[in-house]
């Protein structure tokens, strides 16, 4: 999955980037109290994508 239809996507679902790390960036999801790190890749895999969705509690995109 691309990186920018991920991001898209958990904005979509209310969360919001918290910073910008070296390699990754961190999102919250303020409503649950969940966090989790994006790898800044173009192309995401879809276990990663399963389990950063599960890590914000948001419903899986794939």
């Amino acid at each position: 999955m691309k990186c920018n239809a991920l991001i898209k996507y958990m904005k979509s679902n209310g969360c919001e980037l918290v910073r910008e790390g070296g390699r990754h960036s961190w999102w919250i999801n303020p409503g649950m109290n969940k966090r989790s790190a994006v790898p800044r890749h173009t192309e995401i895999k879809d276990n990663l994508v399963r389990k950063i969705c599960k890590d914000l509690g948001i419903k899986s995109i794939k």
